[in-house]
């Protein structure tokens, strides 16, 4: 059985990943101690080194690309990425050299073409979903399908085609912990880390059933300690939508649920650790479900650009 971190939970350590049997020796990322080396050896000129870590939210995930346009208007690119649910996916294109602005004409033709969209959807319902029993979720989505009909063509599918190393975070539902994938199958790798609970099929890989990223790293920054002098995170939960004492329809309010645990789980985190940059765009306005308000999203999203310029080249800097 591959180890994950459900053997051994150390922060900040890339544990080996799912069916990879890779280890921090011979993982794509430096050590701590490798890292310091390289910068005695490279000089106090050596330009610093960012990494980036894009969490989950859904449709308010899709903030993640204004951000990813701000790095690409600075000329910065990280050199290691983490990500979990739609930061997963966001970061994988981002990984195999996809633009902000590419990213963004993909999310915004997949919202405005709404019949395809939905068609596409259809085509991704789980197997079982056509014929459920009673009280079964009849719009229950294949994960893998999803991958395969939403995620842009650019994305290979093995890690080792990327162009920047990535690390995908899913969530072992028995063990209870979060299981990084950094090489193998990349597409399945996604898959397992976008399967919302309800809404999309778990996904097993290795002899794991593996769900949703977020559900233990809804912003994975500290499995990129030590891979860059910069950590840059990126967190689109946002806040709860609607009017006090609106009740929510159910879905809504699942997903907001999920939303508020994720929040409380990553305050803890930071208790213990932050990245270098914490950027929360200001996106609560929308559902978790609102990728056909996806140039909406964009636009509350556009802000945050001037932030992430000023702040991240002042860290740069230093």
């Amino acid at each position: 059985m591959p180890e994950s971190e459900c053997d051994n939970p150390s922060p900040g350590r890339l544990t080996r990943s799912v069916g990879t049997g890779l280890t921090m020796s011979d993982s794509p990322f430096p050590s701590p101690a490798r890292k310091e080396a390289n910068q005695k050896l490279a000089g106090s000129a050596r330009p610093k080194t960012l990494a980036l870590a894009l969490g989950g939210g859904g449709a308010r995930g899709l903030a993640h690309i204004a951000v990813i346009e701000a790095l690409d208007e600075m000329g910065v690119r990280p050199v290691a990425i983490a990500g979990s649910s739609i930061g997963a996916a966001i970061g994988a294109a981002y990984a195999a050299g996809i633009d902000g602005r590419a990213m963004r004409r993909h999310a915004i033709r997949l919202a405005h073409e709404r019949s395809e969209t939905i068609a596409r959807l259809v085509t991704a319902r789980a197997a079982a979903a056509l014929f459920s029993a009673a009280f079964a979720n009849p719009m229950l989505l294949d994960a893998k399908k999803l991958a395969t009909a939403f995620l842009p063509p650019e994305i290979p599918e093995d890690f080792a085609a990327l162009q920047i190393p990535l690390i995908v975070l899913a969530t072992d539902l028995y063990e209870r912990c979060a299981v990084p994938f950094a090489a193998g199958p990349l597409r399945d790798a996604i898959a397992a880390s976008m399967a919302v609970p309800g809404l999309v099929r778990p996904v097993e890989i290795g002899g794991k059933v593996l769900v949703d990223g977020s559900a233990v790293e809804p912003l994975p920054f500290r499995h990129l300690v030590g891979t860059a002098d910069v950590i840059l995170a990126v967190d689109t939960t946002g806040g709860t939508r609607g009017r006090p004492r609106e009740i929510p329809d159910p879905w809504e309010c699942l997903f907001t649920t999920l939303q508020i645990m994720g929040r409380a789980l990553l305050n803890e985190q930071l208790k213990h650790g932050a990245p270098d940059l914490l950027i929360r765009p200001n996106i609560g306005a929308f559902r978790m479900l609102d990728f056909f308000r996806a140039s909406a999203v964009l636009r509350a999203a556009e802000v945050v650009k001037a932030e992430v310029k000023t702040q991240l080249a002042r860290l740069l800097a230093r």
